[in-house]
């Protein structure tokens, strides 16, 4: 299994990405899916998660009501949509999926991709 991130940018202040997270040789519905985000300096940090069925979500603290995250198993691909964004939500940010169809916290992830960087001018 292989993740591929993409969608990351820079934008201004208030603006919006989308992220994308792209899983390739399995299938999408047999794992939860997270995004994660780290930046300079700083811990690796839990963003969202989204349980196999899309039906139950859970974030972050500081990214609620902005960021929204979802997956479309058809297409083998998981979604973060990023609005309002901060200065302070530049990191990178990576996509995680785990085997536990139900995970919906910072843990337990099998498999991570390799990041998209995310840069929010102020």
């Amino acid at each position: 299994v292989q993740l591929q991130a993409s969608g990351g940018g820079l934008v201004q202040a208030g603006g919006s990405l989308r992220l994308s997270c792209a899983l390739s040789g399995g299938a999408l519905s047999s794992y939860a899916v997270g995004w994660f985000r780290q930046a300079p300096g700083k811990e690796r940090e839990f963003v969202a998660g989204i349980a196999w069925s899309g039906t139950m979500t859970r974030y972050a603290d500081s990214v609620k009501g902005r960021f929204v995250i979802s997956r479309d198993n058809d297409k083998n691909t998981g979604y973060l949509q990023m609005k309002s964004l901060k200065p302070e939500d530049t990191a990178i940010y990576y996509c995680a999926a785990s085997s536990h169809p139900y995970n919906l916290g910072p843990q337990n992830y099998d498999y991570w991709g390799q990041g998209t960087q995310v840069t929010v001018s102020s």
